[in-house]
């Protein structure tokens, strides 16, 4: 499976962006895609996943602000980012897996990543 992550850039704190993820290859066992951030110095972290039946997870820090959803016919993702603010700041990556899940170590593929800079 490969994953191409799109859609980052710099926008001012309280914008929006969109993110897409593409998967292409073996998606069959692939049933979950997943969105993680990392900012320097800081670990990898959890921030949204969507499973085959549509459940969706999200971190706290983004509840009420990023929005998941897919698109199954072009096996997309994508990741609705509103109300930024400085501290998203990140690589964004998506990851697809058997199951949605916090943990990135459940995830079995791994797009390049976007990065996401929300200034002040």
């Amino acid at each position: 499976v490969q994953l191409q992550a799109s859609g980052g850039g710099l926008v001012e704190a309280g914008g929006s962006l969109r993110l897409s993820c593409a998967a292409s290859g073996r998606t069959a066992s692939s049933n979950a895609m997943g969105w993680f951030r990392q900012a320097p110095g800081k670990e990898r972290e959890f921030v949204t996943a969507i499973g085959w039946s549509g459940t969706k997870l999200y971190a706290d820090s983004v509840k009420g602000r990023f929005t998941i959803s897919s698109d199954n016919a072009k096996n997309t993702v994508y990741l609705q980012m509103n109300s930024l603010k400085p501290e998203d700041t990140a690589v964004y990556y998506c990851a697809a897996g058997a199951w949605a899940r916090w943990d990135p170590g459940q995830y079995d593929f791994w797009g390049q990543g976007t990065q996401v800079t929300v200034s002040s």
